[in-house]
């Protein structure tokens, strides 16, 4: 295929990494060298307390030594990461890796069946878990393969810290804990500082190994967990680093990580900064947008990455535009689309273009990318990233011509081997031509540049015509009174389906005749909503991204 995308990239940009990617035989020898590149760099800080990459390095060789020589696990057995950003999940995490094990990533807000579900299709057989989250787990443990409890709470790594506010939100939070009673658990931290590293053996890991079993979250049916081997990881992280590279400065840069880690975006965002001696901060809890704000504010950050509703919620925060910008390179928009009205926002706000990129789990995750000089938004999703082919498909996987609506489907390095144990399920994501079919109906126009039109299950069939939510959402997102919405189908016996609005205020006035009467003077007539409930506010995953599927129920 003509790949007319090239014309656009940025000057540096390479076609192709995959000669970056055999330089490593594991994502723990690319972590490994960032260790030995940048020892006394801080590499991650949390509520004011650093851990520079060497600290990182001795505490994941002790780590994996523990897993290695204490608790006996052999390599590719799974091992769980169930916490928020804290400081103990890099440790957990790269300690994993580095030992040879599989990182199964756990939201830690998870119901009990969730958690059931994701430990024993995985075949975990030891966890790192929040204490917070203990009580879930302690009513499923009996129900999985799960042999070792590694506890942690949210103060363990911080030290003794002088703060009496950080002391007092560390006992606030304590008290919260549910009770719980697990015989078997340990303290993760003091088993950690007290392993041995000398023990460490490094693992014989090819990139062809398993490196992550991804969960999908779930949004439609059973979740299921994709296969990311080493070689996917690498690959994603070397693409992203060659994006980048117009305006990063290596060992120079300072990340702001509030989405969580154990998200795809966020993981491997946060990865390809470390692999490149940045400065992680980690957020712990960004829906408190005043204590997250008072963080911004200490820090001349160069990186933010987040999901529409969080550049949204601080938008909406006077005190944001007191944050200092000066420093900002990369506003990076993911995990959802970025809305038109958000992204000028922002501009005005911050003076830098939010960028959006796009990607899934499925795909390590970053498959497009928007070039780091663009000056304003744009609408579309980017271009290919390196090494990797977008095509436009038919429901019968014939590729459709430039510029034709169909489903997004993507080829590259970075694109799973399958899902665990689901070979059903992978036979129907991959078409026979090797492409993995995302389920986003977009279009590639005639600049290589990829715009997603909606998710094909969200599609709404209006007296024949397709409609997208994504349009509809972003035509009333621009209203001044409305601060979130969301666009779902529902029944309808003229038309098959009539358009349903859910919308959070920000201006307490507003009816739904008022938006009824801005979409007919912004939309053509089948676009119109019929019916708008107002909320208070929206089902959202734990990254931010509106759950339509919540509202349809």
């Amino acid at each position: 295929m003509d790949k007319i995308w090239l014309k656009n990239y940025q000057a540096g940009v390479p076609e192709t990494i995959e000669d970056q990617i055999e330089k490593y035989r594991s994502i723990g020898d690319l972590i490994e060298e960032s260790f030995s590149k940048f020892s006394l760099t801080q590499a991650y800080n949390c509520m004011g307390k650093g851990f520079s990459y060497q600290e990182v390095d001795r505490l994941t060789q002790q780590f994996a030594s523990y897993l290695q020589n204490d608790l006996k696990l052999q390599k590719g057995d799974r091992v769980a990461i169930m916490m928020p950003n804290i400081l103990q999940y890099p440790v957990a995490l790269f300690g994993i890796l580095r030992g040879g094990f599989v990182a199964v990533n756990v939201n830690p807000l998870y119901t009990g069946r969730e958690l059931q579900h994701q430990l024993k299709d995985s075949g975990t057989k030891a966890i790192v878990i929040f204490e917070n989250a203990c009580h879930t787990l302690e009513g499923v443990l009996d129900k999985t393969d799960v042999k070792h409890v590694l506890v942690t709470s949210i103060g363990d790594m911080l030290g003794f810290p002088k703060s009496h506010i950080v002391n007092f939100v560390i006992k606030k939070v304590k008290k919260m804990v549910p009770d719980w009673k697990i015989p078997t658990a340990k303290n993760f931290v003091t088993e950690v500082t007290g392993a041995n590293a000398k023990n460490f053996k490094k693992p014989d890991v090819k990139l062809t190994d398993h490196a992550f079993l991804q969960y999908t979250g779930g949004t439609t049916g059973v979740a299921k967990g994709a296969i990311l081997t080493h070689r996917n990881m690498i690959a994603n992280m070397c693409q992203a680093r060659a994006w980048l590279s117009p305006a990063i400065t290596i060992g120079n840069e300072i990340i702001i990580s509030p989405l969580p880690l154990y998200h795809i975006f966020s993981l491997t965002v946060s990865m390809v900064f470390m692999s490149i001696g940045g400065t992680n901060v980690l957020i712990t809890n960004p829906r408190d947008m005043p204590a997250f704000i008072k963080e911004l504010k200490k820090w001349k950050f160069t990186v933010l990455p987040g999901v529409n509703t969080l550049f949204n919620g601080l938008l909406n925060n006077e005190k944001f535009k007191e944050v200092d910008f000066s420093q900002l390179k990369i506003s990076l928009g993911g995990g959802m689309a970025v809305q038109k009205a958000v992204a000028e926002k922002w501009k005005n706000v911050t003076g830098k273009a939010l960028i959006e990129a796009y990607g899934l789990t499925e795909t390590s995750p970053a498959a497009c990318i928007n070039p780091l000089n663009l000056k304003d938004f744009n609408g579309f999703i980017g271009l290919p990233i390196s090494s990797t082919i977008v095509v436009i498909k038919d429901d019968e996987e014939k590729t459709l011509p430039i510029g034709e609506i169909g489903e997004i489907c993507i080829k590259g390095p970075q694109v799973m081997p399958g899902y665990w144990n689901r070979d059903d399920e992978t036979a129907k994501v991959m078409t026979k031509d090797g492409f993995f079919k995302s389920g986003d109906i977009g279009i590639l126009n005639s600049d290589g540049f990829v715009k997603i039109v909606d998710r094909k299950k969200d599609m709404i069939l209006v007296s024949g015509f397709n409609v997208y939510p994504n349009e509809i959402e972003d035509v009333v997102a621009t209203h001044p009174k409305v601060f979130e919405v969301a666009a779902i189908g529902v029944p309808d016996e003229k038309t098959t389906e009539a358009i349903k609005l859910f919308i959070v205020k920000k201006d307490e006035s507003l009816t739904a005749d008022e938006i009824i009467s801005f979409c007919r003077k912004e939309l053509t007539n089948y676009k119109v909503p019929k019916l708008v409930e107002f909320r208070k506010e929206l089902p959202k995953t734990n990254v931010g991204k509106i759950l339509r599927k919540d509202l349809r129920n």
